[in-house]
């Protein structure tokens, strides 16, 4: 594993002593994720924590109806540590992972994550409050579909796809729109339709093209 990658992209690198960072360096491995790949399911087992370098994951979950909920996405720079929930007590999260786009991340497997999270304090302090960051994602986004119309969670979704993307055109479906906002296809189909209507976007087979961005802002705000 290349020193300086880990080191920029383990948070508690500076916290780790030689021989800590020794067995991270010996332990750690780089993983290549295409589109649609599963990157983490329960039957995987505990995978370890996952430092993701570029590209965007999924978090998401499925009802017994098979509904898919998505939870939160993890972009470039950001870690999940719910891949190796396993290592943490009396926490219990199962979680599907996809990439929603190619990516590159360095996991931690749980041989080696965990023997550094007994030893040193800094690295299970890191995963407990990654976990509970994490948590108050999930808890917006269940206020999200609990309180909030779709229509103003597809216009959410969209601002921040195009805010992250830096672009007004997106290439995405109206099902990935659903899986992502934790609505139906046709209550998405429906909305856009609406937003097509009013001149904010204009929606083809697989893209979006933003038009009016303050308008899309006005829908949410």
């Amino acid at each position: 594993m290349d020193t300086e990658k880990l080191s920029s992209a383990c948070p508690f690198w500076d916290k780790l002593d030689w021989r800590e960072q020794k067995q991270l360096i010996e332990g750690s491995v780089e993983a290549v994720y295409e589109k649609g790949m599963n990157v983490h399911r329960s039957d995987m087992g505990c995978r370890g924590a996952i430092l993701l370098l570029t590209g965007v994951l999924r978090v998401y979950i499925i009802s017994d109806q098979g509904r898919e909920v998505t939870l939160f996405r993890i972009r470039g720079g950001e870690n999940c540590v719910l891949s190796a929930s396993c290592l943490m007590d009396s926490i219990e999260f199962d979680v599907l992972i996809e990439a929603v786009q190619a990516a590159r991340a360095i996991v931690i497997p749980v041989n080696v994550l965990h023997p550094l999270m007994e030893r040193n304090p800094h690295v299970g302090l890191f995963m407990y409050r990654q976990v509970t960051e994490r948590f108050s994602d999930v808890m917006w986004t269940m206020q999200q579909i609990l309180f909030m119309g779709a229509d103003r969670r597809v216009a959410m979704f969209l601002w921040d796809e195009m805010i992250n993307a830096k672009v007004s055109e997106l290439f995405i479906t109206h099902d990935e729109i659903a899986k992502n906002i934790g609505s139906a296809r046709e209550v998405v189909t429906k909305v856009l339709k609406y937003f097509g209507d009013e001149g904010i976007l204009a929606a083809g087979r697989g893209k979006v093209v933003i038009l009016d961005k303050e308008k899309l802002k006005k829908v949410f705000m």
